[in-house]
This record gives structure tokens, C-alpha cells and sequence, in this order.
């Protein structure tokens, strides 16, 4: 995207005792200006100021003459791996643990007082904005991951900023890495909330629809391109009921121009012009091959991880359980059904286990610390007197589990359908239990669970000792 278009906010570096060229006056746009090009004689610091659209080399001409000269334009890397990418989007929907039927929502903070993220702490709006997103939209229906400006890391320090979000983390989102799978995350989105930061106007040049939790257009250059994008884009209330206001951007979504047009004036051909320029700088002649850039990697996987306990919301309906979770919602679940209290194991409350139905672990098969998926739910009955059943989670695609009258069964998703978590298949079957089913209905027969618009087919099977 080039150059940020935001006026000097005079903003104090992260780096202890240092600010920035702007600290402490105005600019007519932040990193565009002499503060910024020029050395204390006038002259250019830079040899050649690589730019991504002629937009901004017009803006250079004005806001910083004497350097225009170094103007090249040369589009933008960044993106053009980003447009090379798309055709591996399941593939990273997939690592981010991203399920069929799923909508991956992802947030987007950049570092600045008028940001999403300001300058942190309790009463900030992303801290407030997280763990009513993981808490208020359906776990089985939507995945949620938080993309933070290196910025806010170095500045508040990982611990801080771990500790600040920990509600939402509890509840299943995704610190995604803001120095390497960020791009792959905006690529994987199926809707990103963010402000005024370029990882937001990316999203936009993607296609992605975006809804704006913070937009201070007051900030912003008003002749750039990212003032209009501001000033189009839908509006979050993050104060708002949250799940309407991400249906009525998906159903709504219109791509904007602007940002994929102002983005670069030329797509997917960054890497031949930078080279060139590279090898005049060296005077050399350029390689007689193409000039490539390095492919975006596949993100290691990274599986849900919820600590929260969940409210589910049950009902059987033509031999189905149709099941919706919240992970420690602020408000009981509305709805048709029964309504039951799962809680992992290791959660932090020990208190809740007590009145969980349905105690959950997630673990390998073979972990000698709980003798075997089996014993461990055997044991977490004889523990706790209230639970009705106990779950065991295995694999991305199993569990076991056990219910109060006995019955042991091993349950598992259809062959190339473990898209769900195993751990909505135990709830589903001890909404099926409570309703006066009998486990022997399941074994052998199978069972069928519906999250949203999906239907998943799980084998069940009775396990005997």
C-alpha cells in the first residue's frame, strides 16, 4: 500500500526515549514530508523512494519536492503475494482451524491513539470488543482471530497484551503472528472488522467485506485514497448486538474500487520492477529469468483452543440434534431447545465443573496420564455427581465418551467430514440421552448433528469395559 496517508499524530515511538520526525507538530501527511526524506543539509536521504501508485508520487511532488526526484514507482510486493495466494485460501482457512461452514470474522488493530487498539488497557474498545465477539456469535458457526500491529506488541509487551485479551483467548480466538501469517489470515476472511491501519484497506483491495470499528477520518489526509475508504465502508457499533450487525455487512457487501484501484497501479508486477531497480543501483545486468516472489507459506496449524465453558442450545428434529454453542456468554442462549453447560476440564474455574453436564478434555489417545480416553471419562463421573456425561476428544474428528447410565461409545465424523468439533458431537449426544434416547439407538445407526447450514454425520460405536 506504500505510504501511510494519516496526519502527524505525534505519537511516541515504541522504542524507549526515541520519537518520531512528526512528534509534536502537524504534518500535512505522516511520512510524505521532509521531517521524513530529507537529511539537515535539504537533500534526500533515500536514493530511490519506492512507491506503489502514481496517486502518491503526485503527493510527494507536493508535500516534499525537493525529493520527488526519488519517486519509482514499483506497485507493492506485499500485495501481489497476497493476489498470488487466493488460490490456496482453503488451505489456510484449514490451518487456521477453520471449519466447513464456518465464517472466519478476523480484527484488525493498528498502532495509534485513534486506532481500534488506542493505547490499550481495560477501558479500550478492542479489549472490550474481543471476548464479546468469541462470546455473542455461535462457536460452531463462526472462527475469530485478532491480527495487532507489531507496533502494539513491541510497545505494551506480548505479556500485557496477552493479558489484556485473555477473556477472548479462553474463548477460542486466534492470535494470529503480525510479522508472518497475517496476510495468509486476510486472504482466509470471510468478514474483517478493523480501523484505519493498512491490514484493514488490504482486506478492502481483497474483496474482503470490511466493517469499521474505529474511523477517524479527522486524522487522515482528506485528498487520499484511504479518506474515501473511511468514509464508504459500513460502520461497527462495538457496543452493539454483534451477530446482526455481521449478517447485514455479509448480505450487504458491495466491493468498493477504491482500495484495490489505490492499492497499486500495478498488480502482480513488483517483483521484475524492484529487481531492475536493484541491479541499476549495482549496475549489473539483470538475470535472463523471470523475477518471482517468494509464495506466502502455509501457516502451521493451529487448532481451536477454548477454555471457556459453553452454553449449548439443543433440539432433536427428524432424527437430527441441531445444536448451537457460546463460549461463556453474557446472556442465556435465546431459542427453541434445551439448554446445557459444557466445561473443559483444565478450565479456570474449578467451581464450574460442579455444575457442568458435560465435562470435556482434549488429548491423545495414548497420554499415560489418564490411563485412556475411557478411564479418564469413568473417572470424571465418579468425580463429579452432577455431570451427565464426559467427553474425551481425541482427534480433530473423535472423541470418546461416557454417560451417566453407563453407555461408553466412541464417536467419529464421517470419513472426509471432520468438520466440526468433536467436542458439539458429545453435546449432541447427551441432548439426545436427555431426551429419552437410548444410546443403542445411536450404535450402529450413527448419528447426524446440524451447526448452522452444516450437517455432519458421525459414526457411533459402543465400546465395551
Amino acid at each position: 500500500m506504500g505510504w501511510d496517508t494519516l496526519r502527524g499524530s505525534g505519537r511516541r515511538s515504541p522504542v524507549a526515549g526515541r520519537r518520531s520526525p512528526d512528534a509534536g507538530r502537524r504534518a500535512p501527511v505522516f511520512g510524505l514530508t521532509p521531517e521524513w526524506l530529507l537529511d539537515a543539509d535539504g537533500r534526500p536521504v533515500a536514493d530511490a523512494l519506492v512507491l506503489s501508485h502514481p496517486e502518491q508520487v503526485e503527493r510527494l511532488r507536493e508535500s516534499c519536492p525537493e525529493a520527488a526526484g526519488t519517486a519509482v514507482l514499483a506497485g507493492d510486493p506485499c500485495f501481489d503475494r497476497m493476489l498470488a495466494a487466493r488460490g490456496h485460501r482453503h488451505r489456510f482457512r484449514r490451518a487456521l482451524g477453520v471449519r466447513r461452514g464456518q465464517r472466519l470474522v478476523v480484527v484488525s488493530a493498528t498502532w495509534n491513539p485513534e486506532g481500534l487498539f488506542g493505547d490499550g488497557g481495560a477501558g479500550d474498545v478492542l479489549t472490550a470488543l474481543l471476548p464479546r465477539l468469541t462470546g455473542e456469535l455461535p462457536a460452531d458457526e463462526y472462527r475469530v482471530a485478532a491480527v495487532l500491529h507489531p507496533n502494539i506488541w513491541q510497545g505494551h509487551g506480548p505479556g500485557q497484551v496477552r493479558a489484556w485479551l485473555d477473556g477472548a483467548r479462553r474463548g477460542g480466538l486466534a492470535l494470529v503472528d503480525p510479522l508472518g501469517a497475517w496476510r495468509q489470515a486476510l486472504v482466509a476472511a470471510d468478514a474483517v472488522i478493523g480501523d484505519h491501519g493498512a491490514v484493514t484497506y488490504y482486506a478492502a483491495a481483497l474483496g474482503v467485506p470490511v466493517a469499521l470499528a474505529a474511523a477517524p477520518v479527522e486524522h487522515v489526509d482528506p485528498r487520499a485514497p484511504l479518506a474515501g475508504f473511511l468514509a464508504e465502508s459500513p460502520r461497527l457499533d462495538p457496543f452493539a448486538p454483534l451477530p446482526a450487525q455481521l449478517d447485514t455487512l455479509l448480505a450487504g457487501h458491495r466491493p468498493q474500487p477504491g482500495p484495490a484501484r489505490f492499492t497499486t497501479s500495478l498488480p502482480g508486477e513488483s517483483a521484475g520492477r524492484l529487481r531492475t531497480l536493484f541491479y541499476e543501483f549495482l549496475g549489473l545486468p539483470e538475470p535472463d529469468r523471470p523475477a518471482l516472489l517468494e509464495p506466502l507459506p502455509l501457516p502451521a496449524y493451529e487448532p481451536v483452543a477454548r477454555s471457556a465453558p459453553m452454553r449449548v442450545l439443543t433440539r432433536l428434529r427428524d432424527g437430527a440434534v441441531v445444536l448451537r454453542r457460546w463460549a461463556d456468554p453474557a446472556y442465556e442462549p435465546a431459542g427453541d431447545g434445551a439448554v446445557h453447560t459444557a466445561v473443559p476440564e483444565d478450565t479456570r474455574d474449578p467451581g464450574r465443573l460442579d455444575l457442568a453436564d458435560v465435562i470435556l478434555r482434549h488429548g491423545a489417545p495414548d497420554d499415560p496420564r489418564f490411563g485412556s480416553p475411557a478411564a479418564w471419562c469413568a473417572e470424571t463421573l465418579r468425580r463429579y455427581a452432577h455431570c451427565a456425561l464426559a467427553a474425551y476428544v481425541t482427534g480433530p474428528g473423535d472423541c470418546t465418551v461416557r454417560t451417566r447410565g453407563g453407555d461408553a461409545l466412541a464417536l467419529t465424523a464421517a470419513p472426509g467430514a471432520a468438520d466440526a468439533d468433536p467436542a458439539a458431537y458429545a453435546s449432541a449426544v447427551h441432548a439426545w440421552v436427555a431426551a429419552g434416547r437410548t444410546a443403542d439407538a445411536l450404535a450402529g445407526h450413527g448419528l447426524t448433528v446440524r451447526t448452522g447450514t452444516s450437517e455432519h454425520r458421525v459414526a457411533v460405536t459402543r465400546l465395551t469395559g
